[in-house]
């Protein structure tokens, strides 16, 4: 018997962020999930007429996340639990993706498509991945749960759980229990 997920509210999703970010409030990072967790549930307000305003107020929040801080975030990404921002900064994430939880994303990270003629096409990363700087995840690919990426790796291909990927392009590295 499966079990559905808890269901968060607002203020619960976001006051789960701000602990996550070492209830630091001031870092790029937690506003950008803030922002972006307003625009998802702004779009739960059924009568036009009331989510209108709402939604100017994102649009303006949005706009000053991504040029002040550089982190590109919309409100149609799939974003887990507790998801860390670690650093501001050159950060842009196609709006199809769909990221696990307790996930890190570093400074200079791109999830993205890979072709033009294929522009839904984005990268889902499970649950606990985490992504050094620089990073480059591109196309419809699966990043399995406590997988890392290398700082810089540019990865195209689907990465397994409890892996590590490094390089251009991205290969999986042998853990210590495959190298004995």
């Amino acid at each position: 018997m499966s079990q559905e997920p808890e269901k968060l509210g607002l203020w619960a999703q976001i006051k789960e962020d701000w602990i996550a970010h070492g209830r630091d409030w001031t870092l790029p990072g937690f506003r950008a999930v803030a922002v972006q967790r307003f625009g998802a549930w702004r779009m739960t307000i059924k009568p036009l007429i009331f989510r209108a305003p709402l939604s100017v107020l994102y649009r303006s929040l949005y706009r000053k996340i991504r040029n002040g801080y550089g982190i590109e975030l919309p409100y149609t990404v799939q974003l887990g639990r507790r998801v860390i921002i670690e650093h501001q900064s050159g950060i842009v994430i196609h709006g199809y993706s769909v990221i696990g939880d307790d996930c890190i994303i570093r400074q200079g990270v791109t999830l993205g498509n890979r072709y033009l003629d294929r522009p839904f096409d984005a990268p889902k990363l499970g649950n606990r991945v985490n992504i050094g700087a620089g990073a480059k995840i591109l196309g419809n690919l699966t990043i399995g749960d406590d997988a890392c990426i290398g700082a810089n790796a540019v990865v195209l291909s689907d990465i397994p759980a409890s892996s590590t990927a490094v390089g251009i392009p991205a290969k999986l590295i042998p853990t210590k229990t495959e190298a004995k």
